[in-house]
């Protein structure tokens, strides 16, 4: 315990751009680690990146073939024993369930990790917390999350996220936008109190920088008026005239607002234009119909109407943009709804976090080489529901 309260110690203490080598350092003196890295998951979930000053880096590693990648896919340690006797610990860095990386621990043999792995964890935990923290203060977690340097309108895009994941004992939720290093429209944002889950799905109008500022200014405005405590409905009231203010009919966008009630299932629903909802239930996917109202922007001081339906416990809800079900193959042929059920149950055993990903790796095949014109948003919810006794 002495140990575990030393590295916590540690790392809450250390500068911002100094986490790992305080995490190194006590790992060295409490815990006889011979090598400590910290890999940091890119902004398109394809490798892990090395955290590190240049010129003095390591090769990244892929997410999906590695033993760091394993440990980052289940979100369990991951043990690699090495050739010459030596162990080496893959532990998630996650926040909640927002998937940040892994630290990877080296020790001297399997033993030693063994006995030592439950506090290496919990380490690994506390110091993804400290990660989160220090971004305010440093670009050097947000450097090393990137594999190609990301678009102007993309900069903006990210740093409007919530995040890509979170996990809660009512559900799993994540997202992910693709193209990751050039996208500009489509956005997404969630937030919970003790007994709601409001969740937004914006597939944004235009390109480049003009798209993301559309974004920006429709997704702000749909906060300070979350924030303020108003219902679905009017906070798409007040988005809307706060982009129609602004550019009078020019320029809109569309978005799907949702209220979940943690308690009771029931959830209220804005439909302001074009993304879509599908829901697994019970091995069927099908599509929710929602009552279709005007995007964001389009007219002056439109009306917004909730309307309610139900989910269930082991409901897999997903939520697409158009540039996910209106994608052309080479041929000329749309992805489909047909194609995206088939996507949905060929990943339904998956993890949510993992959902979105691998339905765009399929997305990816479908429009072969051909460079996306469209953003491509994918968010998935997997519904547990509140257990009774704790209503």
């Amino acid at each position: 315990m002495k140990r575990f309260v030393a590295a916590v110690r540690a790392l809450r203490t250390a500068a911002p751009h100094e986490l790992l080598d305080a995490a190194r350092r006590v790992l060295v003196e409490q815990y006889a680690a011979e090598a400590v890295e910290l890999f940091m998951a890119d902004y398109s979930l394809t490798v892990l990146q090395p955290v590190s000053v240049l010129p003095h880096t390591l090769e990244p590693v892929s997410v999906h073939n590695s033993p760091a990648g394993r440990a980052f896919g289940s979100q369990q340690c991951y043990r690699e024993d090495l050739r010459d006797g030596r162990a080496r610990l893959h532990l998630p860095v996650s926040v909640r369930g927002d998937r940040i990386g892994v630290l990877s621990v080296t020790l001297a043999d399997a033993g030693h990790a063994r006995r030592h792995q439950a506090e290496l964890c919990e380490i690994a935990e506390v110091l993804g917390r400290e990660v989160l923290v220090a971004e305010r203060d440093t670009d050097l977690y947000l450097q090393a999350r990137r594999k190609d340097r990301l678009t102007l309108a993309a900069e903006m895009q990210w740093q409007l996220l919530p995040g890509r994941s979170c996990s809660r004992p009512e559900y799993d939720l994540a997202a992910q936008l693709e193209p990751a290093y050039a996208v500009f429209g489509d956005n997404f944002d969630w937030s919970a109190t003790a007994d709601h889950l409001i969740l937004y799905v914006t597939n944004g109008m235009g390109e480049g920088i003009e798209a993301s500022l559309l974004t920006n200014l429709a997704i702000n405005a749909l906060r300070n008026a979350r924030r303020a405590g108003i219902p679905i409905a009017d906070q798409a009231a007040l988005a809307d005239q706060a982009v129609y203010a602004h550019y009078r009919g020019r320029c809109y966008l569309s978005v799907l607002l949702f209220d979940f009630d943690l308690t009771t299932g029931r959830v209220r629903v804005v439909d302001a234009g074009s993304p879509q909802l599908l829901r697994l239930r019970r091995g069927v996917v099908e599509r929710v119909t929602l009552d279709a109202q005007l995007p964001l922007g389009m007219f002056e001081e439109t009306d917004y109407v909730a309307q309610e339906f139900q989910v269930e416990p082991g409901d897999r809800l997903l939520f697409v943009s158009d540039g996910v079900h209106a994608v052309a193959s080479p041929k000329g042929e749309a992805y489909g709804e047909a194609a995206l059920a088939r996507a949905i149950q060929s990943t339904r055993l998956l993890p949510a976090a993992e959902v979105p990903r691998a339905i765009l790796r399929e997305l990816t095949g479908h429009r072969g080489e051909v460079m996306p014109d469209d953003d491509a948003l994918v968010v998935c919810l997997d519904w547990r529901g509140r257990p009774e006794d704790d209503r």
